[in-house]
């Protein structure tokens, strides 16, 4: 696996926009941004980087709230490798990191991540956040790559906390995992929060951490991008498709995709859901007729290893961790009149539920158009367990190609063979390739364009062990979702 190089983009295009932070204090710049945001700190951090405990509250650390509502630990590391195959760091970087609510937040749920490096070079990154995660959900993945570089990084957690303990009776509770007693409830199905909230977080955070950004250093960022991955890829979409004035250009990695008419997770997920009990009593038999609807579905080729004695299988973890929790969250919110257990999370039919519920009007109100206003990268992998490349980052490409006129921003989808959601499980199985190197990459690619006027590579499929490349050997979609 290649690793990017933190000097990527060469350093005499930031060496004109950099300044010294310093000009402004804690005090001052939480001063000018009293409006805008309560309950706020500000550290003047001696290294904003992970390697700094102190740049990722623990979890549980808002004794106010109930425990698992605030994880940010646990978010940053849910969807990244371990310690040894992250983003390297290779300095310190000092600056200052303020953390707070938004005031305008009528449910104060709404939260706000600002950092400031002393060298900044001029540019400002918003992040989205995955799942239902904290604010701090990118600091492995965005922010200890672009803070090293001197970016200003700001992110927040989409204007909801994250999840509390619940019971069974609870009409609001998800179970954790299909053969599970073990209920929570989202705070993103309560009362007040849709999720046509996410877009509008992204864009709020865009507009205070470019006030915190002129307060700090006297002067404007030079160019504001978007990154995220997710959920947070799906920010990214609708950040860069109706707020073209807060942002130069984004870059999601495997973001959600949301078709009113589907795919969308409501299709999506429950011909896994309903399949997997099957195909998972066949022995993980790859011929058996659970095995081949979970393929037609759109769901990559399961992989099996042997782990301490027993089978384990790649895509079981994603029907043990993900699927019907997150299911459930987007049917309670969606369709809430839907008996979810009762009827049962897989045999969900969202076509059906379009003439018999609201769904399909709560769908549309959070449905991505495809109609970009900036630059745009995707990246994904064709092992997606979560979020199959066919139902998200190629709907999406499809859908933007639908909308594409003349003079169109550039968009780019870039598929990894053989990546997958969730990075940690590319310790157990060891044909999986990891995303983030190339999701950074895509990233300078981006900014070289924006800033240098340089044509982005196209579409293409990143071989394993590869990069993005200028003359891709395989242009276009992969072949294979899976390459042995």
């Amino acid at each position: 696996m290649w690793k990017p190089v933190l000097a990527a983009i060469p350093a005499m295009l930031y060496s004109t926009f950099t300044f010294a932070a310093g000009t402004a204090s804690c005090e001052q710049v939480l001063k000018q941004l009293a409006s805008q945001l309560t309950d706020a700190t500000c550290v003047e951090s001696t290294d904003l980087t992970t390697r700094n405990p102190a740049t990722t509250p623990e979890d549980n650390a808002i004794k106010s709230l109930p425990p698992f509502a605030f994880m940010p630990r646990s978010d940053r590391a849910i969807l990244m490798p371990d310690e040894r195959r992250r983003t390297p760091i290779l300095k310190a970087v000092p600056g200052l990191q303020i953390q707070a609510r938004f005031a305008s937040d009528p449910l104060q749920q709404g939260r706000f991540l600002l950092r400031l490096p002393k060298d900044w070079n001029g540019r400002l990154v918003i992040a989205g956040a995955s799942g239902a995660r904290s604010e701090f959900n990118g600091d492995f993945a965005w922010s200890d790559y672009l803070v090293q570089k001197g970016y200003a990084y700001a992110s927040q957690n989409k204007g909801v906390l994250s999840s509390q303990s619940s019971q069974a009776d609870d009409p609001l509770a998800c179970r954790t995992a299909p053969d599970s007693d073990t209920y929570m409830r989202y705070y993103d199905n309560e009362a007040g929060q849709e999720f046509t909230r996410w877009r509008d977080f992204m864009v709020l955070a865009a507009q205070v951490a470019r006030q915190g950004v002129q307060f700090a250093y006297g002067k404007a960022p030079r160019y504001t991008y978007a990154v995220g991955t997710s959920n947070g890829g799906y920010q990214v979409r609708r950040a860069v498709e109706s707020a073209p004035e807060q942002f130069d250009g984004g870059v999601e990695w495997a973001g959600t995709y949301v078709g009113e008419l589907g795919p969308n997770l409501l299709t999506a997920l429950p011909p896994a859901i309903r399949n997997f009990q099957a195909y998972q009593d066949s022995g993980y038999a790859a011929d058996s007729l659970a095995a081949r609807n979970l393929l037609a579905a759109g769901y990559p080729p399961d992989l099996i290893i042997e782990k301490d004695g027993k089978k384990t299988s790649f895509l079981a973890y994603h029907s043990m961790h993900f699927w019907e929790p997150t299911q459930c969250q987007w049917q309670k919110r969606l369709d809430p009149d839907y008996n979810t257990y009762g009827a049962g999370p897989g045999n969900y039919n969202y076509l059906a539920r379009l003439s018999a519920s609201g769904v399909g009007k709560n769908v549309a109100a959070i449905a991505t158009t495809g109609h970009i206003r900036r630059p745009l990268i995707t990246v994904a992998g064709t092992m997606d367990g979560l979020l199959p490349i066919d139902l998200h980052a190629r709907a999406y490409a499809r859908q933007v190609a639908a909308q594409a006129g003349r003079n169109a921003p550039a968009y780019r989808l870039y598929e990894i063979q053989n990546g997958n959601h969730v990075e940690s499980l590319a310790d157990d199985f060891p044909q999986l390739e990891l995303m983030w190197p190339h999701a950074q990459h895509a990233f300078d690619l981006l900014v070289a364009a924006v800033e240098q006027k340089k044509t982005l590579p196209p579409a293409q499929c990143v071989p394993r062990g590869a990069r993005i490349a200028e003359q891709p050997a395989q242009p276009g979609h992969c072949a294979q979702l899976l390459q042995p």
